[in-house]
């Protein structure tokens, strides 16, 4: 096959500025060919290289005691969970795809993630996704969303791994560019921990899994632009087609191989295919690699060397392996009737050299294209919008007189609406560790004996006799990226708060977490200014939660000629929960038990908490004002003490209050629960929220203490988002001694109500609401299904 000429055309096409072409060439000291031109496209694309966020991610927090492995040193975090047991996980997003061939896309995002955990020795025992798509009045967005959520259902099902958590949110800000973020999670010995580097000169390269062929081609780059019509239809070749049988084939054969000792180094095939595996893999072990192409399995005829490289056809594994053991590796992979070749070699050249027809196709330094990309200190702008956003005030909103009818509204809002019409079409209790399944704040899955990977004989023999005590694992996703567009430092930070106060609703305190930055172009300074700032958010909560991060995903030019989307920062953090009886649901349990407010009733600015709020988007048609603020001390005092509280076993539910305010978190909490599949438990609440009047000072924004001037308004009372609150119930005797302790540790507390009843009673200083729960119910629960149908 003839290859076309170099031109300063073909160059724009691949992305590469001209600046970044002639350093290519000052690397070869020549001319590259057309497949190296193609090499360095996607190892230098956004997606491969992160060139224009390496020195932001740098700020974040990436260490602590139980980290084993680190962020950015493998294809996924490991951390320690005790008793000689890990736990290793990542998220990634497949946004670009999944906006082409929403089944597809989000298919293989799925299978992507969970080979980046197994890739690492562990066995994957868990996914969870975060979606956006646009408004569901839109055709194109239900196509999307229901195409993205059968791929998510198809992979995971087929695989055997629950899907047990996750968030959607729906907002015209990601119509045409949808957000599909996958997370994975494993567990492995200590002793299990599989490196992705080329160790060994003279060990054998191994290629394993189905056949390479067109689909995926340069899928990294395609995911490093401008999302277009045109671009979109030209790349549609660029999406992956998954198989889920294969993928579980080969996750149990390299399982049971790495048990052997036979592996020296083993790396999935994911973004950029076998020109990511090959030259990472050189590049962490500071050896060299050649591979022959003529000896890659094919699955189309006459393929280029420019084809097989940049090819991201999936389920395919690169095994190093030990010199003299490469019977087993045959052996093992003809046991699981698995496509395998040797097709190459570790040198001790430094190099990346491909062979295809005879011909030498590929000579790049490894260290130089995987490490040593382009790296750039963009310009950062505030943008004009946020001197508005901050001058916002409610003057002229009206303030709310039919408070039933509002909650019905904002429980009907998709973005707050159960996800059950999702969650439903996931299997989430496969494999029988699924402890608190889809729906409350954070999931939690049992680590038992068989989640552990196959071990070899000697360390079989060395754990023989010991009995590794079940752990508890929770973990949850978030991010309101109307609150970071409104404020990227502040909606940062509440995202990582949110998170952790899921977590500690749950019994659970933070291992860990990791990101997903899904971004605009970092090409435009005001754009840059968002990514900058939200990035100083997530690093700042991640300090002050002791989660430090422990690797990620950036996904930047999420924006189609409509607009940019709006930053959305995703963080999904891990926490174990140290005894069974601590496992914590939101939903109220017994009739006659006191219901506890801990936190402020309502933040003390002009705003009220009402900023970027759901009720002003649903009610008032607007997304403005200054987001709830997010003060990182308090947030951290109030889970210390709820998780305290929960440990002394005095807490029956807890349940954060976030997007819609606190009356929208009593309703979750009457209504959440399914007692059967179609069964829901109802269990009402009678309120008083009288007492929950402070003054506030519209001028400063302080609170100033002139007892029975009350000015809070009542929406914002209702459905305010101010942040560091949670919902809590105990047995009415308890509840003196939990306000008294709360208060003892700083966090404000006070009983609002009691559970019992059939309806959801609110008392204000503005009148009383009552609002049966079977309609509140069915707003929340069938929103999603009645736009979908």
């Amino acid at each position: 096959m003839t290859e076309p000429a170099i031109t300063p055309e073909l160059v724009a096409k691949h992305n590469l500025t001209p600046e970044e072409y002639a350093h290519a060439q000052e690397i070869l000291g020549r001319v590259p060919t057309y497949t190296e031109l193609g090499i360095f496209s996607v190892m230098w694309s956004e997606h491969c290289s992160y060139k224009n966020t390496k020195p932001l991610l740098k700020t974040f927090p990436t260490k602590s005691p139980k980290i084993l492995v680190g962020a950015g040193e493998e294809n996924a975090g490991i951390i320690d969970i005790g008793d000689g047991i890990a736990i290793a996980f990542k998220i990634e997003s497949h946004n670009h795809p999944s906006a082409v061939e929403p089944f597809q896309g989000a298919t293989t995002g799925v299978g992507g993630i969970v080979r980046d955990i197994f890739t690492m020795g562990a066995r994957p025992v868990c996914a969870v996704n975060s979606l956006r798509f646009g408004e569901l009045t839109d055709p194109a967005v239900r196509r999307l969303f229901s195409g993205v959520v059968s791929g998510i259902a198809h992979y995971g099902n087929c695989f055997g791994i629950p899907t047990i958590a996750g968030e959607v949110y729906f907002d015209k800000t990601y119509a045409g560019n949808p957000l599909v973020n996958a997370f994975c999670l494993g567990v492995l010995r200590h002793e299990q921990i599989t490196r992705g580097a080329a160790k060994g000169v003279g060990n054998p390269v191994f290629y394993v899994g189905p056949a390479t062929g067109r689909d995926g081609l340069a899928g990294a780059a395609f995911a490093s632009q401008d999302l277009t019509e045109e671009s979109a239809e030209q790349q549609r070749g660029a999406v992956q087609v998954g198989d889920p049988f294969m993928e579980k084939l080969v996750c149990e054969a390299c399982l049971e191989l790495l048990a052997t000792g036979a592996v020296a180094g083993m790396q999935d095939m994911g973004a950029a295919g076998l020109t990511c595996s090959t030259c990472e893999m050189a590049a962490r072990a500071g050896t060299g690699i050649e591979i022959e192409l003529d000896k890659v399995p094919q699955r189309a005829a006459n393929m280029s060397s420019y084809e097989l490289m940049l090819s991201e056809s999936q389920e395919r594994m690169l095994i190093v392996v030990h010199k003299g053991r490469e019977e087993e590796v045959k052996r093992i992979f003809d046991k699981w009737d698995l496509p395998w070749a040797e097709i190459g070699i570790i040198t001790d050249t430094g190099h990346m050299k491909v062979r295809h027809g005879g011909k030498l196709v590929v000579d790049i330094p490894a260290k130089k294209i995987a490490d040593e990309s382009p790296v750039y200190h963009r310009e950062a702008v505030e943008p004009a919008y946020i001197k508005e956003v901050q001058a916002f005030r409610l003057d002229g909103i009206a303030d709310t007189t039919v408070p039933a009818d509002v909650l019905k509204k904002l429980l009907a809002f998709p973005s707050i609406a159960s996800k059950n019409w999702v969650y439903r079409q996931y299997d989430h209790q496969v494999r029988d560790g699924s402890v608190v399944l889809p729906g409350s704040d954070a999931a939690v899955i049992r680590i038992k004996s068989d989640s552990l990977p196959v071990m070899s004989a000697e360390l079989e023999s060395k754990v023989a006799g010991t009995q590794v005590p079940e752990k508890l694992i929770a973990m949850t996703v978030d991010c309101n990226g109307g609150y970071v567009y409104l404020d990227p430092y502040e909606g940062a930070k509440v995202a990582v708060a949110e998170a952790c106060r899921n977590l500690a609703c749950t019994g659970a305190l933070p291992l860990g977490a990791t990101d997903n930055l899904n971004m605009p172009s970092p090409l435009k300074p005001e754009l840059f200014w968002q990514i900058k700032e939200s990035v100083r958010g997530l690093a700042d909560g991640c300090k002050a939660f002791n989660a430090p991060v422990t690797g990620g995903n950036c996904s930047l030019y999420n924006q189609n000629p409509a607009g940019p989307i709006d930053p959305t920062p995703t963080i999904s953090v891990v926490g174990l929960i140290e005894k069974p009886e601590h496992v914590t649901t939101q939903w109220f349990k017994d009739e006659g038990d006191a219901i506890i407010l801990l936190g402020d009733a309502v933040e003390a600015t002009p705003v009220q908490g009402l900023g970027g709020s759901a009720y002003l988007q649903v009610i008032h048609g607007k997304k403005t004002g200054a987001p709830p603020r997010c003060d990182l001390e308090t947030a951290k005092t109030l889970h210390t003490t709820l998780i305290g509280l929960i440990q002394s076993g005095l807490v029956k539910s807890a349940h954060d209050c976030s997007e819609g305010g606190l009356a929208v978190a009593l309703a979750e909490s009457c209504i959440g629960q399914l007692i059967a599949r179609d069964t829901p438990r109802l269990i009402g609440a009678q309120i008083a929220l009288t007492p929950l009047t402070p003054s506030l000072s519209p001028s400063d924004g302080e609170r100033v203490a002139k007892p029975g001037e009350g000015n809070v308004r009542l929406d914002a009372l209702l459905f305010g988002e101010t942040q560091s609150r949670v919902i809590i119930s105990c047995k009415a005797l308890d509840a003196v001694k939990v306000v008294e302790r709360a208060k003892l540790m700083g966090v404000p507390a006070v009983q609002i109500g009691k559970v019992g009843g059939d309806q959801l009673t609110v008392k204000t200083a503005s009148g009383e609401f009552s609002a049966p729960l079977p309609e509140l119910h069915d707003a929340w629960w069938n929103s999603i299904a009645r736009a979908m149908a």
